[in-house]
């Protein structure tokens, strides 16, 4: 279903209650219970119909997105067979070092990922090249932060989708051109990483987790945005899928390290 339609289509009661549902839980960090809104949202329309009405609720400007079960891994955990998005809102992408406090998060998990920024606008029609040619890239953790209790790996891929993919905030490094970086795409699926918590490592991963290459998670939201009317704009960032399955985001000092050029990221978490 396009865009267009979705944006004709009123929510419906159900949507437009568990909408604000959301949006209370958002702002008052008081967790939803995922067994309460069993068989709420069965369908991926409805699902992201709920999201748009919470950004839209949230008031900000959504300053890119996070692209979701971006492996094989994740996906059988939510009984899914492709990715999802959330808009992100552009206060929750900071600049490392990001130090995150208590009363920011509610059940927050961390991740390491590729971050693009768009340098001019993205067409669905771009290929991998033309990817790399108009984009930044930097290395980032992402935070996934859910309105639900308890919600990791049980909540149903509807409620992430409504949930905005889950979305928390994502720290991010260095920003540099991607085809400055990288001499092919074939690079970007050969990156490897390693994330640290108060020193210690807790557990390395690599690119090619997300969909293979995250050139082509970018790809996909690229062309799904535009088939939903959502073109991927100059300026938007896109977090793009991790690189190794989330841990708790508890308190202390989390480090990632990324080789091939891409640096460091450094978070603070007060909790």
């Amino acid at each position: 279903m396009s865009e267009q339609v979705l944006n004709k289509q009123q929510l419906s009661e159900t949507e437009e209650t568990v909408a604000n549902q959301l949006f209370d839980a958002y702002t008052t960090h008081k967790p939803l219970t995922m067994s309460d809104f069993d068989g709420k949202l069965t369908d991926e329309d409805s699902a992201y119909r709920v999201q748009r009405r919470l950004t839209e609720l949230k008031n900000e400007a959504v300053g890119g997105y996070k692209v979701s079960l971006t492996s094989k891994q994740t996906q059988d955990m939510f009984d899914s067979d492709s990715p999802l998005y959330g808009a992100q809102l552009t206060s929750h992408f900071e600049q490392s070092p990001v130090t995150v406090a208590a009363d920011q998060v509610m059940d927050p998990l961390a991740e390491v990922e590729m971050l693009f920024t768009a340098k001019e606008d993205l067409s669905a029609n771009d290929s991998l090249e033309d990817l790399m040619r108009k984009t930044k890239v930097a290395p980032a953790v992402e935070v996934p932060d859910s309105r639900f209790a308890d919600w990791f790996p049980s909540l149903s891929k509807y409620l992430v989708m409504a949930d905005a993919a889950v979305g928390g905030y994502v720290a991010y490094g260095t920003e540099v051109d991607t085809d400055a970086l990288f001499e092919s795409v074939d690079d970007l699926a050969n990156v490897h990483c390693e994330l640290f918590h108060d020193g210690k490592k807790l557990k390395d991963g690599a690119s090619s987790e997300v969909l293979g290459n995250p050139l082509k998670s970018l790809k996909w939201l690229v062309e799904k945005l535009e088939a939903q009317g959502m073109p991927l704009k100059a300026g938007q960032r896109v977090s793009s899928g991790t690189f190794l399955l989330p841990e708790s985001l508890t308190k202390g000092e989390w480090k990632a390290t990324f080789d091939k050029g891409l640096g460091n990221v450094l978070l603070h978490v007060n909790r």
